[in-house]
């Protein structure tokens, strides 16, 4: 099928479970409808024999199907940001799709993205995605986007508007603004507020684009002391740029303490679930 030449970028580390890092793999290029010219993958650090055959098998296959691999290997474990921004700055192409190790794009996911940026002109398009617990089909939760540019913008001040798993965006546009610049579990909220200051154009689709995996572990990672201080200093990012309020900056900010800080992760898992989540 013809279509606008992109590129998936993704990263594996030691720790990735090699079935899922294959699974992964699998559903951005020999299950998609609409499949990519090139993937660009990033080996963060030291990797056991299990993942290394997997990245041989998936060299051959995607060889035969005419899509580009792209290998590079860092020696020592950067950490995902270092190793996204390199994924980022390898690829080939005007488009970039990002995908990680350890979750699944559905069938029609490029096919749906790429319309979805011939309608819409969009400097980053992403869409909804699914979460599950062990297995694929066993979807736990929804995480819904707004769909619209001003609804996006809006949103953003008070939250992460897009799902970076899901996310296409031109490559022009990212390096504009710098890239991604290291932010503490935020670096994609980074990159959407600096974007939405140079007033680019962002797209949700309504359609789910992956099933990520979660877990207790999710939820432990969104809280904590460290994880506050990121996040406040997101909302006083925001506040120096007057894209909040000060009345807004002290609302998001308690709010955050509230659950980041205050609450223990269990309680912390079931609001998100119940709240900050869909059951649709």
């Amino acid at each position: 099928m013809e279509h606008q030449p992109f590129s998936v970028a993704m990263c594996v580390y030691g720790k990735d479970n090699p079935n899922w890092f294959d699974r992964a793999i699998k559903s951005v290029t020999t299950e998609q409808t609409l499949k990519p010219n090139e993937l660009v993958l990033i080996v963060d650090g030291p990797i056991p024999e299990e993942i290394e055959k997997i990245i041989s098998k998936h060299k051959t296959i995607l060889a035969n199907i005419n899509i580009a691999f792209k290998l590079e290997r860092f020696e020592v474990n950067q950490g995902h940001g270092n190793a996204r921004r390199k994924s980022v700055e390898l690829c080939s192409n005007e488009l970039i799709a990002l995908m990680d190790a350890d979750d699944i794009s559905l069938p029609d996911r490029f096919e749906s993205q790429l319309n979805l940026y011939d309608v819409s002109k969009a400097d980053v398009v992403g869409g909804n995605i699914s979460e599950f617990i062990g297995e694929e089909s066993n979807v736990i939760s929804y995480r819904i986007v707004p769909e619209k540019d001003a609804d996006i913008k809006k949103v953003a001040k008070s939250r992460c508007p897009m799902n970076q798993v899901s996310v296409m965006f031109k490559k022009s546009s990212y390096d504009v603004v710098g890239g991604y610049i290291d932010w503490f579990w935020e670096e994609d909220y980074y990159l959407w507020l600096r974007m939405i200051l140079q007033n680019m154009v962002f797209a949700n689709s309504s359609s789910i684009f992956v099933n990520v995996r979660v877990g207790e572990e999710m939820y432990k990672r969104r809280g904590g002391l460290k994880y506050y201080r990121s996040e406040k200093r997101l909302q006083k990012f925001m506040l120096g740029e007057k894209m909040i309020s000060l009345p807004k900056y002290v609302i998001n900010c308690g709010k955050r303490f509230i659950v980041q800080v205050l609450m223990p992760s269990k309680i912390r898992g079931w609001l998100y679930k119940k709240l900050a989540r869909s059951k649709r």
